[in-house]
C-alpha cells in the first residue's frame, strides 16, 4: 500500500473513531439524564450518590470526588433549574425524589450510599425513609429533617404558599440585587473566603423560579416524624458555627424519632463543611464509608 493510501486509510479510521466516541458519549448522556436532574458517573467500586445543597451544582463535590472516585463509583448530581439544567414544573422537590428512586432501580445500582449537603442531606433522609431497603447508608452534611423549624420562629408546620410577598420580591429582583443577596448570605455560610466566588457563581446560574419556589418546597418538607422509618445507618457531619451548644440542641430535637443517628461536629466550620474543614471532612467521610 502506497503512502497516499495509508494516509487516506488513517484519516478514515480517525473519522470513524471520532464518530463512535461521539455516539457513545451521546448515549451515555441520555442514559444518565432525568427530567429533574443530570448526573455524572466517575470512578469504580461501591456506588455513592452525591447530592449538592440548594442552588449548588455537581461542582460542589469536585475535591470530594477526586478522593472518593479512587475507591468508589461516584454519581454526582445537579438538580433541575441549577447549573444550566433545564427547569421543571413545581412541585420540584418531590419530582427529584421520585426520579432518583427510578434512576436507582433502572440503573440497578446496588444499595448506594447517599451523601448529601444541606438540601441534598434532607433529600437523603427522605429517600431512606421512603425506600428503606434501596440504599446502604446516609451521610448528611449539615442537613436537618425540617429546615423550616430552624428558620421560622415558633414553626407550627403550616405550609408556605408559592405566591407570597417575599417570593414576589425575589422573583422581581434584577441580577445585581440577586447576586448581592447571595454574596451577603455566603459570608455567614462559608468561612473559607477563597470559596465564596465559586459558590456565588453556582447560585447565579440558577433559574429564578426554581430558586424561589424550590426553596419553598424544601421549607414545606417536615421529616421529623418520617425519619423513624429509616432503617439504615445515618451519619451527620455537622457545622458548629456560630454556636456548638445551640447546634447540638437543634439536631437532638429534630432527630428525636431516630435516636440511633450519629452526629459528628466539625469545629470552626460553617454550613459548607467540606470547604471550611476539608481535611476533617474527607477523613470522616472515608471512615464512615
Amino acid at each position: 500500500m502506497n503512502p497516499k493510501e495509508n494516509f487516506k486509510k488513517s484519516r478514515i479510521m480517525k473519522i470513524v473513531t471520532f464518530f463512535i466516541l461521539g455516539l457513545v458519549s451521546t448515549l451515555l448522556t441520555s442514559i444518565y439524564a432525568q427530567n429533574s436532574f443530570q448526573v455524572k458517573v466517575i470512578g469504580k467500586g461501591e456506588p455513592v450518590f452525591l447530592f449538592p445543597g440548594f442552588g449548588c451544582t455537581s461542582e460542589l463535590w469536585n475535591e470530594t470526588v477526586l478522593e472518593l472516585s479512587k475507591t468508589h463509583e461516584c454519581h454526582i448530581f445537579t438538580f433541575a433549574g441549577f447549573g444550566g439544567v433545564k427547569p421543571i414544573e413545581m412541585p420540584w422537590f418531590n419530582s427529584i425524589k421520585e426520579d432518583i428512586i427510578a434512576y436507582t432501580k433502572t440503573q440497578k445500582t446496588n444499595k448506594p450510599t447517599l451523601i448529601g449537603h444541606s438540601l441534598g442531606g434532607t433529600l437523603s433522609y427522605w429517600l431512606a425513609a421512603t425506600e428503606p431497603n434501596l440504599f446502604k447508608k446516609v451521610i448528611a452534611v449539615d442537613a436537618l429533617p425540617c429546615s423550616a423549624a430552624l428558620m421560622i420562629p415558633n414553626y407550627t408546620g403550616a405550609k408556605i404558599p408559592y405566591d407570597n410577598p417575599q417570593s414576589k420580591m425575589m422573583m422581581q429582583m434584577d441580577e445585581v440585587t440577586f447576586q448581592g443577596m447571595n454574596t451577603q448570605q455566603i459570608q455567614f455560610m462559608c468561612k473559607n473566603k477563597e470559596k465564596h466566588s465559586s459558590i456565588i457563581q453556582m447560585m447565579q446560574q440558577s433559574d429564578r423560579k426554581t430558586y424561589v419556589y424550590g426553596y419553598i418546597d424544601m421549607l414545606n418538607l417536615d421529616l421529623r416524624e418520617e425519619v423513624a422509618k429509616i432503617k439504615i445507618p445515618v451519619v451527620v457531619l455537622a457545622a458548629t458555627f456560630p454556636d456548638k451548644a445551640t447546634v447540638e440542641k437543634t439536631y437532638q430535637s429534630q432527630f428525636e424519632k431516630l435516636p440511633a443517628v450519629q452526629i459528628l461536629y466539625a469545629d470552626n466550620a460553617a454550613h459548607f463543611v467540606m470547604y471550611d474543614q476539608p481535611e476533617w471532612f474527607i477523613q470522616n467521610l472515608k471512615q464512615n464509608l
